[in-house]
């Protein structure tokens, strides 16, 4: 008689309670991120809709309208220097209580935007008021996207890295979602209600975000690596010295980012502006991005899984020639002023070709930095990233397009990004099975060899 297979033993409590502390952590990533961009994106599409006449009045529109998005470029000029600051204390005191800063500094300037007194109450102090506040926001997130990935990638083992990570990147599009929805809420109000004080209910509304987040960030525990660093008393003593040092794996990582962050500012924030320049109906685009965030939801995780198995490198290229593919598509799509046809131009070019390029960032850029500077290195890669492709890109655009009056300047910048994507990726050593724990600061190769596996920590 066969004798029935041998069931696998039921895991330790030491093993049980690493399994729970992942899953922890991957939800306090996954909702920290997601307050982090909710608040940042909130402002970006209350920016697009009203801020030019509350904050500029008195200018053309197309100049109140390049105004509003220089306020929202300001929070992306400031978020590298919230990547030094925080990435500095990470690597030297710790990730978790840095988190806790993060978020606390975010949500709290977002509310403080709600309570804002526009032009016409405070004249010029207006406008100064938002650009603080907003430079606080991008010191803010500078310093959450690094330690929130790298927590989750450090908690995760070394075979599912990618698919553990894109926790923390689902962030992103689910802190779209919650801001598109909210703001497809308000502006449904009379056009003077909203611009009154509807616009402020969004920015209010981030406090209840905040409290959550913090409840569920308090309960994480530090990273394993980071507190073997701590208890050798081996931190690096000037992190942003080391990491500048040997600036290749840096600029690589600044970079490869490009291509997402362009597509994600001109396929988000200057969408709005732009499609409701061209006819649109404001609650028409915000449902377009809705889908949109709700897509990449379902492709970032798997673009992530996919990238623990074939590499991050193919991954990545995938996305960013995709998304040159389709940059004069989508945009004409968006040109034809079919409802329809702008709900799936959106899908295509952000909520599929950016997640694809952007899911597997996450394992990636911290993968090129050894733990005692990680914090630093991938924080400053990413948000050198975002600065170039996000934080002018709506500018840029707006300013060519009032000029052109054609949405192939938009298409050009799409292209643009990726391009520059698709060439460094080349560039990068795949990293999908190097080993964390002996990860100095890798040099940049396009082939190079495996370290062996550690002990994967399963779901």
């Amino acid at each position: 008689m066969p004798s029935s297979p041998t069931a696998s033993p039921p895991p330790s409590p030491e093993q049980a309670e690493r399994r729970s502390q992942l899953r922890r952590v991957a939800l306090s990533g996954l909702l920290g991120t997601a307050v982090e961009f909710y608040d940042f994106l909130v402002y970006g599409t209350v920016a697009a809709l009203v801020f030019g006449e509350l904050f500029f009045p008195g200018a053309d529109p197309a100049v109140g309208t390049i105004a509003a998005f220089g306020t929202f470029a300001a929070g992306y000029v400031a978020r590298p220097l919230g990547g030094i600051l925080f990435g500095h204390f990470g690597d030297r005191l710790g990730r978790k209580s840095m988190l806790l800063l993060t978020m606390g500094l975010m949500g709290g300037a977002s509310f403080l935007i709600g309570l804002l007194p526009t032009y016409d109450t405070i004249g010029v102090w207006a406008p100064v008021l938002l650009i603080t506040l907003r430079v606080l926001q991008g010191i803010a997130i500078g310093g959450e996207w690094g330690g929130a990935t790298l927590m989750v990638v450090e908690h995760a083992g070394e075979k599912r890295r990618g698919l553990w990570s894109s926790f923390t990147q689902m962030g992103a599009p689910l802190g779209s979602l919650l801001s598109s929805l909210v703001v497809t809420f308000v502006v449904a109000m009379p056009r003077d209600e909203f611009a009154a004080w509807g616009w402020r209910v969004p920015f209010l509304l981030s406090v209840v975000l905040l409290g959550v987040g913090l409840f569920v960030r308090l309960k994480v525990v530090e990273s394993p690596l980071f507190a073997q660093v701590k208890k050798d008393r081996t931190q690096a003593r000037l992190p942003i010295v080391d990491v500048l040092r040997r600036p290749r794996a840096l600029v690589l990582a600044a970079c490869v980012g490009i291509g997402a962050f362009t597509a994600q500012s001109l396929l988000t924030s200057y969408l709005i502006a732009y499609a409701t320049g061209i006819g649109y109906p404001r609650p028409q685009v915000l449902t377009a991005l809705t889908v949109s965030a709700s897509v990449a939801l379902v492709v970032l995780p798997c673009a992530s899984a996919l990238s623990d198995r074939v590499g991050r490198r193919p991954v990545v290229l995938a996305g960013a020639i995709a998304s040159a593919a389709l940059a004069f598509p989508v945009l004409a799509l968006v040109d034809s002023k079919s409802p329809g046809l702008l709900i799936l131009a959106v899908v295509l070019g952000h909520g599929f070709a950016q997640s694809v390029m952007y899911g597997p960032l996450g394992a990636l850029l911290t993968e090129m930095f050894g733990t005692k500077v990680r914090y630093t290195g991938a924080s400053l890669g990413y948000q050198g990233a975002t600065l170039i492709g996000a934080g002018f890109s709506p500018m840029i655009a707006g300013s060519l397009v009032a000029g052109s009056g054609s949405s192939t300047p938009v298409a050009l910048l799409l292209c643009g990004g990726a391009l520059i994507t698709a060439v460094t990726v080349c560039f990068v050593r795949e990293s999908n099975e190097a080993s964390l724990a002996d990860a100095a600061e890798r040099p940049t190769a396009p082939h190079a060899p495996h370290a062996p596996h550690a002990q994967e920590i399963s779901a």
